[in-house]
């Protein structure tokens, strides 16, 4: 799972950074609002991190950009100011959720987690494909109960996948999953971790299947191509 962070408290944002990477999820970080709104026109994230006293434009203009853009990704304000009349302006203007510093991490960690489970169709803790599992709270992946070894760059693309479930991953997805915006994956690359994973699945009822030119699908191994 890949998150925006803007936030332009340096020890701040360097807490929180190190808060969801100790977690597992991958993440950009950005200082101000014009960068902020240029990421999340260029980049697909599951969550934004968003402060609203930026510089530049402010977090509000952000998230205004964002949603006339009619771009969904959640978004989780992060400010200084617990007024209720604020928290109705946020909530309205298409935030999803706000939290007030100074915040618990284990709040914060759970907050991302939970607007990520509410864009997936059962809203449930525990993802399912066949008899692979994904524990979105773990972040452990599991075939008929028993725990699958992967390494990081693997567990990146079959946590892809598996949010996506039964639809079209493209490459270009694939590999923003995989870095940060100063890193970039090749489609060769990414072809070697889908055929890892695809080694590690041999014998999971989950399978991945290659759509040529338009990316991956992972399905159960009896539904239907």
């Amino acid at each position: 799972m890949k998150v925006l962070l803007v936030e332009d408290n340096e020890q701040l944002a360097h807490w929180i950074a190190r808060i969801l990477q100790d977690d597992g999820f991958l993440l950009d970080q950005v200082r101000d609002g014009e960068n902020a709104d240029l990421m999340l026109r260029t980049n697909h994230y599951d969550v934004v991190l968003l402060d609203l006293n930026l510089p530049g434009f402010s977090g509000k203009a952000v998230l205004r950009r964002l949603r006339e853009r009619g771009d969904a990704t959640p978004v989780l304000i992060l400010t200084a100011t617990g007024s209720v009349d604020e928290k109705v302006v946020c909530l309205t203007a298409g935030a999803d959720d706000y939290v007030v510093k100074p915040f618990d991490s284990r709040e914060l960690v759970a907050r991302v987690k939970v607007l990520v489970r509410r864009q997936l169709p059962s809203r449930a803790n525990v993802v399912h494909c066949g008899d692979l599992a994904y524990n979105l709270d773990t972040r452990q992946f599991t075939v008929d109960a028993q725990a699958l070894a992967l390494r990081p760059k693997e567990h990146a693309v079959l946590e892809t996948l598996i949010l996506k479930a039964g639809k079209t991953v493209s490459k270009s997805a694939l590999a923003a999953s995989l870095g940060d915006a100063t890193s970039h994956t090749t489609e060769d690359a990414i072809e070697i971790y889908v055929s890892r994973v695809r080694k590690k699945l041999e014998h999971s009822a989950a399978t991945i299947i290659t759509l040529r030119g338009l990316g991956y699908l992972l399905q159960a191994g009896d539904d239907e191509e």
